[in-house]
C-alpha cells in the first residue's frame, strides 16, 4: 500500500526532504523585536525623567506621582500570564501588533494627558499592552528561528537587549537639576 504523498509530485522545487530555506527577513524581525523589548523595559523606569515637569503640570502631589510607576508595573505584572493565553488564542503575530500599536496609542495618550488620573489610565494600558507584547515577541522568535543555531543567538541578542533595558539605572539627573 502506498501513500498519496508518494504518489503526488514534487512541486516545491527543492530536493525530496529538503526544507525550504530560513526567511532572510527573519533578523529584521529579531530587530524589531528586541526594541520593542527594550521600549517595554525601560518605559518601566525612564518615566522618571519627565515625573517632576508632569507631577508640576498635572499638579500631583509626591503620594499621586508614585502611582505613575505602580499603574504601569502593576497592570504589565498582573496581566501577563494572561497575555500569554491571549496570544495563544488570537495568534501571535496579531497580539504582537495589537500590543505594539496599543502601547504607542497609550505612550501617546500619556504624552498628551491633560490631568493625572489619564495619566494614570495611559500607564495602566501601556502596562496591559507589554503584558500582550512581551509574550507574542517570544513566540515570534521561537517560530521564526528554527534552527538550533541560529535560534540560540537570536535568544542571545534578545536577552542581551533585555538585560539592557531591565539593568539600565535610573537617569542621573534629578528634578532638583532640572529647576
Amino acid at each position: 500500500m502506498t501513500s498519496s504523498s508518494a504518489l503526488s509530485p514534487n512541486t516545491s522545487g527543492l530536493p525530496s526532504g529538503a526544507a525550504p530555506a530560513p526567511d532572510p527577513q527573519r533578523w529584521w524581525a529579531l530587530a524589531v523585536i528586541a526594541v520593542a523589548q527594550l521600549t517595554v523595559l525601560l518605559d518601566g523606569t525612564i518615566v522618571n525623567i519627565a515625573l517632576p515637569s508632569a507631577q508640576a503640570d498635572l499638579d500631583m502631589g509626591d503620594g499621586s506621582r508614585q502611582w505613575v510607576i505602580t499603574a504601569y508595573t502593576l497592570a504589565l505584572g498582573g496581566l501577563l500570564l494572561l497575555g500569554g493565553r491571549l496570544v495563544d488564542i488570537i495568534g501571535r503575530k496579531h497580539a504582537f501588533i495589537t500590543g505594539l500599536s496599543g502601547f504607542a496609542a497609550a505612550s501617546a495618550l500619556g504624552r498628551a494627558a491633560g490631568t493625572s488620573g489619564v495619566l494614570f489610565a495611559a500607564r495602566a494600558a501601556q502596562g496591559a499592552f507589554a503584558a500582550l507584547l512581551m509574550p507574542s515577541a517570544l513566540s515570534l522568535l521561537i517560530t521564526t528561528f528554527t534552527e538550533p543555531k541560529e535560534r540560540g543567538k537570536a535568544f542571545g541578542i534578545y536577552g542581551a537587549i533585555s538585560g539592557i533595558g531591565s539593568a539600565a539605572p535610573e537617569p542621573p539627573l534629578r528634578s532638583e537639576e532640572f529647576t
